[in-house]
């Protein structure tokens, strides 16, 4: 299937597209799935180096992610057929997401379902993983968006705005129609937050916040395009859009939590329990866990910042006191053992004294 695609607000003339890439035999190669394919290994590329910077080798990030993107993609699967149900008769039609059907936010729940356990099996703290793969998903998101371009779909409704998109395919009844280009809204929302995420990367307080800013940055763009869009998922027989009000939920959840674990780093910090410039654990700031349950590196680290001069020098002078009086002792035990020896021998002389006199007096009587 082919579009025919303009812009002409901009100056851009009609130009066709179509759905396959290339053809291998019967096999149709798709620029949607080789789009979505690039995203992926970008953002697990990207996602390898924030990790590997936190210690982790490239053996347990490879192990993530044989693990979380089969589990995505089921999860995205599984998300589209629960608010689409219509048409999915077989199992074939079920698993058949060649032929269309996935969303973003199936693949987020079940990626992350699938990252949390991971971690747990390999004792790896979830918040410092969370943080390194949320802005690689973004990078794959504003990637994958142009997959949507490339089938002339995920478009708004009608405008005279000077960006429109005019568009003719099987989704307008090849009718030529002027609309919101919300896969380019999408892409462009998501690339300036990558950009964000990665300049104040350094700047994060805790652990999570990262993944944080990613859900509130997100939700609050989505929430505004799914309101644009002409092909929503709609919860059950109401108006409401379901990917908008997951990211109005995320958007509204995610600002406060950020808000108040910084707030709370920061009381941690006044207070002499942590540093300033360092990343506290997730269930420190939020209280799930005392200062005395960090990993012994942090609490290492955590100790020697306690520790103060003055309770050194109050240690030496304590030492030095101590050898004083063990030396003080060790002379006066010199000199009474001096003093008995010397009080020794003035005996031996009396006694041999008293000997020789009476020899003496012996001799005389005879």
């Amino acid at each position: 299937m082919k579009s025919i695609i303009s812009f002409p607000g901009l100056g851009i003339g009609e130009f066709e597209i179509s759905r396959t890439a290339f053809k291998i035999g019967d096999i149709k190669v798709t620029w949607y799935g080789m789009i979505i394919c690039l995203g992926i290994i970008l953002a697990f590329s990207y996602f390898c180096w924030r990790a590997m910077k936190e210690g982790i080798i490239f053996d347990t990030l490879l192990d993530y992610a044989l693990i979380t993107v089969p589990t995505a993609i089921v999860g995205a699967r599984l998300y589209y057929i629960i608010f689409n149900p219509e048409g999915y008769d077989t199992l074939y039609d079920i698993i058949a997401v060649w032929n269309g059907g996935i969303a973003i936010y199936g693949g987020i729940i079940g990626g992350a379902l699938a990252v949390f356990l991971v971690s747990k099996f390999k004792k790896i703290n979830f918040f410092t993983i969370a943080d390194a793969l949320m802005p690689g998903v973004m990078l794959g998101q504003l990637i994958g968006r142009w997959g949507n371009f490339m089938n002339g779909e995920a478009f708004g409704g009608v405008t005279t705005l000077p960006w429109r998109m005019r568009l003719c395919n099987h989704l307008t009844d090849y009718q030529t129609i002027d609309v919101h280009p919300t896969f380019l809204y999408e892409s462009l929302w998501n690339l300036l937050g990558f950009a964000l995420i990665n300049v104040f990367y350094k700047k994060r307080k805790f652990r999570g916040e990262v993944m944080l800013w990613y859900f509130a940055w997100y939700g609050l763009g989505r929430f505004f395009i799914e309101n644009l869009r002409t092909d929503s998922l709609y919860l059950g027989n109401t108006n409401i859009r379901v990917s908008a009000l997951l990211g109005l939920v995320c958007f509204v959840l995610a600002l406060p939590v950020i808000i108040i674990g910084r707030v709370r780093h920061a009381k941690l910090c006044k207070e002499g329990i942590w540093e300033k410039d360092a990343i506290a654990d997730f269930g420190l700031v939020f209280g799930l866990k005392k200062a005395e349950e960090k990993s012994r590196e942090e609490m290492m680290e955590f100790l020697t910042s306690m520790i103060s001069t003055d309770g050194i020098e109050a240690a030496q002078k304590d030492k030095n006191s101590s050898e004083e009086v063990e030396v003080e002792t060790e002379t006066e035990t010199e000199a009474e053992m001096q003093e008995s020896a010397e009080t020794a021998e003035e005996n031996k002389e009396n006694i041999f004294n008293t000997e020789e006199t009476e020899v003496k007096d012996n001799g005389t009587d005879n």
